[in-house]
């Protein structure tokens, strides 16, 4: 493994090879990175999400949509996890890289095809403008500085290549007020009541809700955020409100309807539920470009 990724790898780049993956030791072990390490290092857990999570028509579509071909290209996944994106897109990347914290995910990855990567996304071990495409699904909202994650992504890509993210939350859609906040506060008792939703046990619901930092009223992602980070880094900048329902439609301007509860949370915020800030997620697809803007 090591040999794959040393051409890539920075002058003071700090690897331990250990059975399964590549270890870059992390200094800083937020108690966020923990929540994070913990629940997607739990084998069931972890198994889980990459069977029932992300692996949809509408996402694959979406997601085909958005990268292209891939085939014989250098991808790094972030935030990787047990290995979704690679499970569901398939194809054959010249070399595919995924960088997570969690080893038994790591682990998953490793078996998909994957070049297994422990590491903080804040700081990685990488040279400059090696990668054609950077990944990040649903990992910049499990991420404590969601703009440090972004811009060490950015660093990554080659003039000319890619960077994608999916599926972290909108911030406008997500900012609950007065009942519907109300409603947001009270939701654990009523998942217990009714064992309703995708965890089985209270600590899984318990670990699964610690990592996601910034999925809740008052968190989230906007617009204005990847454009400010990006464009400065010599990117053109897309940014796709969408519902989760809906594949390549998505890069049409197409944002689908939402599930009656999120409709109902942003009507009882005084919102209207066809908004473009009512859609739950943004997807951005940001080019960098092969030379500098002379604006």
């Amino acid at each position: 493994m090591l040999a794959q990724i040393k051409p890539f790898l920075a002058s003071n780049a700090n690897v331990e090879e250990k059975e399964n993956y590549l270890e870059i030791p992390i200094q800083n072990q937020t108690n966020g990175l923990k929540a994070n390490a913990y629940y997607f290092n739990h084998p069931e857990w972890a198994e889980e999400y990459l069977n029932y999570c992300h692996r949809s028509d509408a996402f694959i579509n979406r997601w085909r949509a958005a990268i292209g071909d891939w085939t014989d290209k250098i991808v790094v996944d972030l935030g990787c996890g047990p290995g979704n994106i690679y499970a569901s897109l398939k194809g054959k990347p010249k070399l595919l890289i995924g960088v997570d914290v969690a080893p038994k995910s790591l682990e998953f990855a490793k078996d998909l095809g994957y070049l297994p990567i422990l590491a903080d996304a804040t700081s990685l071990p990488f040279k400059s403008e090696f990668a054609d495409i950077v990944t990040l699904n649903a990992a910049l909202h499990h991420c404590e500085n969601m703009e440090a994650v972004l811009k060490e992504a950015a660093r990554l890509v080659k003039p000319g290549g890619l960077l994608i993210t999916d599926h972290d939350p909108q911030l406008s859609a997500w900012n609950y007020k007065g009942l519907a906040k109300l409603l947001w506060n009270v939701r654990l008792v009523w998942y217990k009541v009714t064992g309703h939703g995708f965890h089985k046990t209270n600590s899984q619901q318990y670990w699964g809700l610690a990592c996601e930092l910034h999925h809740k009223p008052g968190h989230g992602v906007t617009k204005l955020f990847f454009q400010k980070t990006l464009k400065s880094m010599g990117f053109d900048v897309k940014v796709f409100p969408h519902n989760h329902q809906l594949g390549a439609e998505v890069l049409e301007g197409q944002i689908g309807k939402a599930e009656l509860k999120y409709r109902v949370g942003n009507i009882l915020s005084g919102r209207n539920p066809n908004a473009v800030g009512s859609a739950l997620t943004l997807m951005c697809v940001a080019k960098k470009r092969a030379f500098k803007s002379s604006l």
